[in-house]
């Protein structure tokens, strides 16, 4: 049991991990990349590639979530963004991408004040259905209440209820709070929820009945959440700390096994790898993909912690261009920085270290090594 550190004499801390702290080991056998599975299920879907795309609109558009769920993958739509807000919200993504930096957020904050429209969230997700593939949409917490209805009328296959954090037990002394454990219930669709980055809330996610759980906190590269409100979990600790509550849920219930989807810090192909090692059945990707030629942020990311009317926590960041969709996630890469053949990356380190699932991969030995880049 690592011991915790004196911060000072009146306070100690547990010393967590990022991605970048820790390193995979090989075993004693190799394989052949191609023989390695990276596919996973969650409820009745299958996906070849156990990537999501991040309900941010620099990432996800209808076409985008088509073109990823082609390839394997699930793309989740923002229900909230700019999709579900304007008919053709292609000049403001253009908009967005040119605007200077010290007036960009306040320029989103107007652009993302007009109101959610119920008849475009239908649109919008009949328009990935009318593709063949697997439809998801995200919520927050705070607008799951209001608009729930028009999503599930939509048809969605999966629905994700996602926030900066999401716990099983919001108080509010000023408005019902969605009770988490009886929505899931009561819905028709399996839910994902996130994020959460504890044991503790993670578990009590699962009690909700929620299918998956997204583990990140103020790790994505368009959060400002550690300056702004002084909140970060380390993503190598926090996924070990979940599929440690998922282990022991799944003694709890009988077998009822959660699926634990990593969110946020997975910027580069080697983040990818160490996240399944760390415990995670899937990523959720932001930047990673954001990157493509062919995204919507057009060599711009940002969440909605970047236009929130209050409090922006997040901020659009520019991450360039590296390559289209199909290159990001299969290759042929012509750089050795991680942002290309993510796919191939996992295979190889799977395949290297000796192991054929992702199952498997799971169970991998992991060193402390922090990255010093010279």
């Amino acid at each position: 049991m690592t011991s915790d550190i004196e911060i000072g004499r009146g306070k100690r801390g547990r010393r967590a991990y990022s991605f970048d702290d820790i390193a995979v080991v090989p075993s004693r056998r190799t394989r052949d990349p191609e023989e390695v599975s990276v596919g996973w299920q969650i409820d009745a879907y299958h996906f070849d590639l156990p990537v999501l795309a991040a309900p941010m609109d620099s990432v996800v558009s209808p076409a985008t979530a088509v073109a990823l769920g082609r390839a394997g993958g699930l793309g989740v739509l923002d229900l909230e963004g700019l999709w579900t807000r304007y008919e053709d919200p292609t000049a403001l993504l253009e908009e967005i991408a040119g605007l200077d930096a010290p007036r960009a957020t306040a320029r989103m904050q107007e652009i993302y004040a007009a109101p959610i429209r119920p008849e475009l969230i239908r649109a919008r997700l009949q328009e990935i259905r009318d593709a063949g593939v697997v439809v998801a949409g995200a919520l927050s917490p705070q607008r799951t209440q209001e608009h729930w209805r028009a999503v599930v009328d939509a048809g969605v296959d999966l629905f994700l209820i996602r926030g900066t954090t999401v716990s099983a037990e919001h108080v509010s002394g000023r408005a019902e709070p969605l009770n988490l454990k009886r929505f899931i219930y009561e819905l028709d669709v399996p839910v994902i929820v996130g994020g959460a980055s504890t044991y503790t809330a993670a578990l009590h996610l699962m009690r909700t009945g929620a299918a998956g759980v997204l583990v990140g906190f103020g790790g994505g590269a368009a959060h400002t959440t550690r300056v702004s409100l002084g909140i970060h979990a380390p993503m190598a600790s926090a996924v070990a700390d979940v599929a440690a509550a998922r282990r022991d849920y799944l003694d709890e219930s009988g077998g009822r096994y959660v699926h634990v989807i990593a969110d946020g810090g997975v910027g580069r192909s080697g983040d990818l790898v160490k996240a399944v090692a760390c415990g995670a059945d899937a990523v959720m990707l932001g930047a990673a993909l954001a990157r493509a030629t062919d995204a919507p942020g057009r060599g711009f990311h940002w969440g909605p912690e970047a236009h929130h009317p209050q409090l922006p926590r997040g901020e659009r960041v520019e991450v360039g261009t590296v390559g289209t969709l199909e290159q990001i996630l299969f290759g042929p890469g012509h750089t050795a920085d991680g942002t290309l053949n993510l796919i191939g990356a996992l295979r190889r380190a799977m395949a290297t270290t000796g192991y054929s699932d992702l199952k498997e991969f799971q169970r991998i030995e992991v060193v402390v090594s922090p990255y010093q880049p010279h």
